[in-house]
This record gives C-alpha cells, sequence and structure tokens, in this order.
C-alpha cells in the first residue's frame, strides 16, 4: 500500500496542468419538442468554439448524446471488446501463431490489413484503460490525510479526466469508417427550379455563396458552366471545386433549397416561394475511375451568348454523351475548344461517378430512415425566410439566423455543415453497433 502511496505522488508532483478546457460533444436522439431553443457545441472537434443558441423546427427522431452517455452503452462496450479480440487474433494469425493448413496466404493478406487498420483505435482503447485505472488510484489519494498530496491529486484528477474525454473522443472518430469519395474534390451543379426569374436570381445567389464558401476555405473554384438570364439570374450553372476535405465538407448541400421572399420583380410587394436545385459529386482521380473512349461521343458546337465574333466564327463549345449511360457533360466558358473538352470530360466523370456511388449506397438507404436524407437533388433540405431573416435546415431542425451573413458562405455556412456532419457521425456509430449486435445476436 505504501508502496502504490509512493508512485501515485510521484506521478502526481511530475505532472503539469494543461489548463484546456474541453467541449463535451451534445449529439440528439429521441428530440420530442418543436420550437425549443437549445443551446449546443459542434461535437466530433478538436477546438473550442463559440456556442450559439440553435432552434429545432421540427420533432427529431433523435436525442443529442454526450460522448460520455455514449460510452456508457453497452452495446458501444461490447464492440469494442471484440474488435480487440478480432485484432489479437489476427495478431496471432500473421506473427506466425497460426499454420498453412488453418490459414491461406489470401487470408493472411486480409488479416495483415486488418491489423494496420485497427492498430491506432486498439491503441487508443488501451491508452483509455490505462488513464482510467489511473483515475481510481487518483481517487484514493483523495482521501489521504496529507493535505498536499490531496491537492495534488486533485490536479491529478483533471488531468486524467481530461485525457479520457480526449481518448474517447478520439476512438469515436477512429470507429466511424471514412468514405472513399470524402477524399475527392468535387463538381457543384445548380439548377433553377420553380419560380421563374426569381428561381434564377436566388440561383445567382447560391452559386455565388458557395464560390465564397471555397474562398472562405482556401480551394479553388473552376466555373465550367454558366447559363444566364435575362435580368442578370442563373438558368443554370456548374463549377469544378479542388481543395483539402472540399467534398467531405459541402456533400450535404445536395437537394432542394427554397427561398421566400418578395422578389424584385414582384410589384406588389407580395411574398413569393421559390426553389433551386444543388448537385454535389464527388470528382474521381483517373486511378478509381476509367471511361473508356469507345463509349463517348464529342460533339462541338459555336458557343451562345456574348463575346463577339468569336462567338459567331468559332466551334469552340464542346458536348459530350457518354453512350451506354445517356449522360451528357459540356462546356463553352473557354475559347480554347480543348479546355472546354476537359472541361466537359470533368463533368461527365463526376456524373458518372456519382451514378455508381448511389448505385452501392441505394440499397444501405433503403434499408432504413436516413436522418440526414439521401443527399438526393430531389429532397428539399433548407428553407432561405428573408422576412424572418433565417435559414432553417429541415434534415436535422437546426435554424440560423442572419441570412445576408450566410449567403456569404462563411462561418455560417460552416456551422451549418459541421453540425450536419455531426448527426451524420452519430447516425453512422449507431447503426454500426445495431449491425454489430445483429451480428452477435
Amino acid at each position: 500500500m505504501a508502496s502504490a502511496h509512493i508512485m501515485a505522488y510521484r506521478r502526481v508532483v511530475n505532472f503539469l496542468p494543461r489548463g484546456q478546457s474541453f467541449l463535451l460533444s451534445q449529439w440528439i436522439y429521441n428530440f420530442p419538442q418543436q420550437h425549443k431553443v437549445i443551446s449546443r457545441t459542434t461535437g466530433f472537434c478538436e477546438h473550442t468554439k463559440a456556442q450559439r443558441a440553435l432552434h429545432t423546427s421540427a420533432p427529431l427522431t433523435v436525442k443529442l448524446l454526450s460522448v460520455e452517455e455514449i460510452f456508457a452503452k453497452k452495446s458501444l462496450q461490447e464492440y469494442l471488446k471484440k474488435l480487440e479480440m478480432e485484432y489479437s487474433e489476427c495478431v496471432q494469425a500473421v506473427s506466425g501463431g497460426v499454420s498453412e493448413e488453418q490459414c491461406s496466404e489470401d487470408e493472411l493478406r486480409s488479416k495483415r490489413t486488418k491489423v494496420s487498420l485497427l492498430a491506432p483505435l486498439i491503441q487508443s482503447i488501451r491508452e483509455l484503460d490505462t488513464k482510467q485505472k489511473e483515475m481510481v488510484e487518483t481517487e484514493t489519494l483523495l482521501k489521504d490525510e496529507d493535505p498536499a498530496l490531496r491537492e495534488l491529486a486533485g490536479i491529478e484528477r483533471e488531468s486524467c479526466s481530461q485525457d479520457i474525454e480526449d481518448l474517447r473522443q478520439k476512438i469515436l472518430h477512429l470507429l466511424i469508417p471514412e468514405e472513399e469519395a470524402d477524399l475527392s474534390d468535387l463538381v457543384l451543379e445548380v439548377t433553377a427550379g420553380v419560380g421563374g426569374q426569381e428561381a434564377m436570381l436566388f440561383t445567382a445567389e447560391v452559386f455565388d455563396m458557395y464560390q465564397g464558401f471555397a474562398q472562405h476555405h482556401g480551394w479553388s473554384f473552376d466555373t465550367l458552366e454558366h447559363m444566364t438570364s435575362e435580368i442578370g439570374g442563373l438558368r443554370h450553372a456548374s463549377a469544378s471545386i479542388s481543395g483539402p476535405e472540399s467534398y467531405k465538407r459541402m456533400k450535404f448541400e445536395g437537394g432542394v433549397h427554397r427561398v421566400q421572399r418578395v422578389p424584385k420583380t414582384e410589384k406588389q410587394g407580395r411574398m413569393h416561394t421559390s426553389t433551386m436545385t444543388v448537385a454535389v459529386l464527388p470528382q474521381p482521380t483517373e486511378i478509381s475511375f476509367t471511361i473508356h473512349t469507345k463509349d463517348l461521343r464529342i460533339e462541338t458546337k459555336r458557343a451562345s451568348g456574348a463575346g463577339g465574333q468569336h462567338v459567331n466564327t468559332t466551334d469552340s463549345a464542346v458536348r459530350i454523351v457518354h453512350l451506354p449511360t445517356g449522360v451528357v457533360a459540356e462546356c463553352q466558358q473557354e475559347r480554347s475548344q480543348l479546355k472546354n473538352r476537359e472541361k466537359a470530360m470533368k463533368a461527365l466523370r463526376a456524373k458518372l461517378y456519382s451514378m455508381k456511388l448511389e448505385e452501392e449506397t441505394s440499397r444501405r438507404y433503403n434499408q432504413r430512415k436516413v436522418q440526414i436524407g439521401t443527399r438526393g437533388r430531389s429532397e428539399k433540405i433548407r428553407t432561405y425566410n428573408f422576412p424572418q431573416d433565417r435559414i432553417t435546415d429541415h434534415r436535422i431542425g437546426m435554424t440560423v439566423h442572419d441570412v445576408k451573413s450566410f449567403l456569404l458562405g462563411e462561418e455560417l455556412l460552416e456551422e451549418m455543415n459541421s453540425s450536419l456532419q455531426e448527426f451524420s457521425n452519430q447516425e453512422t456509430l449507431m447503426e454500426l453497433l445495431q449491425d454489430s449486435s445483429r451480428d452477435g445476436s
């Protein structure tokens, strides 16, 4: 007992307090009230962010859980133990503990891959276990007769608590599988919907918002198509966006965006409701996705719109048709036919890759109700209400105010996207635990 006291005392003496605050993530499950104001912070993040009062505009089927509450779930603890057992079995097999008769070369290769994938997670789980044991030891020292030791033990308890929360947060991050497309760049498409010229004006504002969002993150924004209306709106436009985590941060923007306001074209002051559609298409690499030349029909034509003699005399616009699917992409932004062909090809690749991903994930989406939504272009996801100066995302019931600032594509849009990512992460984790429970039963 004395030896344990001495070891704990040395550990406390060597401790240097960090003094950094930690944000518990607050996640939503079974939230029954409508229009209830809640103060929450974004989870799954490493840096402290200012709190903002949010409003739920619709009843949610989920309730916010803290990281501590999630780790108290029996299903999570069982899943972590299951992963530790799988890891140990794989390590034993690849280190020569299994004969060739028991495990083929392909199986060994698969186990080596699993070891490398699970190693960071297992290390964090073991570090968490060590810290929790240290916490128990420290708790006993808080009852010691020595006041100085009790004071130092209190400091170490804060340190252990901080480390435990950090490790739990890290484990949750590692549990959520990365989507292949998350590492991609993207092609953005915006199209005016119901509402005539007002819908086209709003489409232009949304397109500018995403250009501002790209600039806010330091991403490149290269316009591929830009079909304007008579009064300065957009019928349709597309752009290639490239930068770190660009698709991951924008993938929840796909769907129908609705605007409610008095249009510039309205003479009697009546409020109108118009819509526009956003499509966010992951841009595949040459390695991950191949298109055969024999499957393409490439057409050239004269560019339309303003541009002087060049428009009338040069066949610079390019239209590419993918024959097996009928998917079409075109570009006339550049004076060079070669550059337009490259941009059209980039758009075509993104459209075909998106179709491929939708086919692969459609079965999973059809088997369960997706809180965030399918990210499909037919789903109404957000309303921009100008008279009330609010933006409401209908998938998570989140409302923020200040439409003008939101349309700049900076902090408010970033906050909305972070919340959507947070909900998606929780949904993925809960689905993972449910699947594991079913497999084990």
